[in-house]
């Protein structure tokens, strides 16, 4: 209580002093509680009252003037019996939450309960394929609904991406794959379920599936590279040993539809296997207009339009085609252009394109040509740029290309030099392909064969 009277001794005091010096320029509010105090703070332009209430333990702003600069959340803080304000604790706001959350969750579930499915498997088909896989590993439901039939329908029906690459590197002792992305510019190391005895090689490809061929026993596998889901194919009834070209068209839209693959040799032999009956055949018999044997060029994998396969062959130059469909041959004599050394067949929007390597004196250069179907001769619509060709002068070089359809990607080879490139056919544009490379190794590996392929998480073999 002593202390409680000398303050108000000295607020009295205050009083007074303020009453005969200050109080013709600050009039101070009387007030009926003694025990409020006042004071000026000692700014020249900005006057403000605060009242302090001993009573109660609290501080009373009374501005005289709006000042901006001070935050009435500071006076707070200088409260006696106050303490500063501490951030609470995320188990504190989670309690809070938790009636709301609940249901929110509860409105969430019966939202998703009612989602129409068609339009669920519309969205995810046109997610990139990477978060596909993430997608399915949700649940399973979301895994069951990749391989069903109306979501095959849905991912066919959307505009075709990029294809990707299967290929096999040189250290091929245990089946060593590598799928190139070429939308995220990333190689990918895929095992093969296949026994560590059975070397394989990618052959062939259509609709989201790869054609691989056994060497040692020469049977045919079916495989979806992205799935890990792998088909043999019966055996062949002729066992021809020698080389063959191999290629693949789908039935339909859809590998629901079935597929059909074919070989052929230099000899004239040849079969055709139905995914929908499951075993091969022999059509019918080459014409007597083509001459055999056939000098195929076993360098240039064949290419699909529609129901046509077309083969490349070395003499007579030119091409070869057959339809699966109807089991009718063509034969078309083509020149080649001059100076073109390794060459292979490409496909573009029902186009057949040429790509090869043109090497005059010492200069290199990597050229693509359109077949014209009019005149049969092959007109040149693009090349290499100069500067990329610079980088092969004087150097023997090989060329192998990988896919035939929309992108392709060349391997360019030459003496302690391996360059890997695409080509974009729709917008023509070359692109330099990272180094393929083994997890947790910096070694580099050489590619030794492959295929272009269209990603489809729902094709079956």
């Amino acid at each position: 209580m002593g202390e409680v009277a000398a303050l108000r001794q000295l607020v009295g005091e205050v009083q007074e002093l303020w009453d005969l010096y200050g109080a013709h320029s600050h009039p101070l509010p009387r007030q009926a509680n003694p025990l409020l105090f006042s004071i000026s703070l000692a700014a020249p332009l900005d006057d403000s009252w605060y009242l302090l209430d001993f009573e109660h333990g609290s501080i009373k702003d009374d501005h005289c003037r709006a000042r901006t600069g001070y935050n009435s959340e500071l006076l707070k803080i200088m409260e006696a019996n106050q303490s500063p304000p501490r951030k609470r604790s995320r188990r504190d706001k989670n309690r809070e939450k938790a009636p709301n959350s609940n249901s929110t969750e509860e409105m969430q579930q019966e939202i998703w309960s009612e989602f129409p499915g068609d339009l669920f498997e519309t969205v995810v088909a046109r997610l990139p394929v990477a978060a596909i896989f993430r997608f399915r590993t949700v649940c399973r439901n979301w895994y069951s609904m990749l391989g069903s039939d109306s979501f095959s329908q849905q991912y066919s029906e959307v505009p075709h991406r990029l294809p990707w690459f299967y290929t096999i590197t040189h250290e091929n002792a245990s089946n060593n794959v590598a799928m190139y992305d070429p939308s995220l510019k990333k190689w990918h190391h895929p095992s093969v379920p296949l026994a560590p005895a059975k070397i394989v090689i990618p052959v062939a490809s259509a609709g989201g599936l790869v054609c691989l061929l056994d060497l040692s026993n020469r049977n045919f596998y079916i495989c979806n590279p992205l799935t890990q889901s792998l088909k043999e194919i019966p055996r062949r009834s002729v066992q021809a040993w020698s080389r063959v070209a191999v290629g693949m068209v789908m039935n339909g839209g859809t590998s629901n539809e079935g597929y059909k693959v074919m070989w052929l040799g230099n000899d004239g032999n040849y079969e055709v296997y139905d995914s929908m009956k499951n075993m091969w055949s022999c059509p019918g018999t080459f014409p007597p207009s083509i001459k055999l044997p056939l000098a195929l060029n076993f360098r240039s994998q064949p290419v699909a339009v529609g129901s046509m396969l077309y083969f490349m062959c070395a003499e007579p130059e030119g091409v070869l085609s057959y339809d699966v469909s109807t089991g009718i041959w063509r034969q078309f004599v083509i020149p080649l252009p001059l100076h073109l050394t390794d060459h292979t067949l490409a496909e573009f929007q029902g186009r057949v394109m040429l790509v090869g390597l043109l090497c005059k004196n010492a200069a290199t250069c990597v050229c693509i040509w359109e077949l014209q179907k009019m005149t049969l001769l092959w007109k040149e619509v693009d090349r290499m740029p100069n500067i990329w060709c610079l980088e092969f002068y004087g150097k023997h070089m090989k060329m192998t290309c990988l896919g035939n359809s929309g992108l392709l990607m060349l391997s360019l080879k030459a003496k302690r030099m391996n360059r890997l490139v695409t080509y974009n056919l729709l917008n023509k544009e070359w692109q330099k392909v990272p180094d393929c490379m083994l997890p947790c190794s910096r070694k580099k590996q050489w590619i030794a064969c492959g295929t272009a392929f269209g990603p489809c998480p729902s094709a079956l073999a």
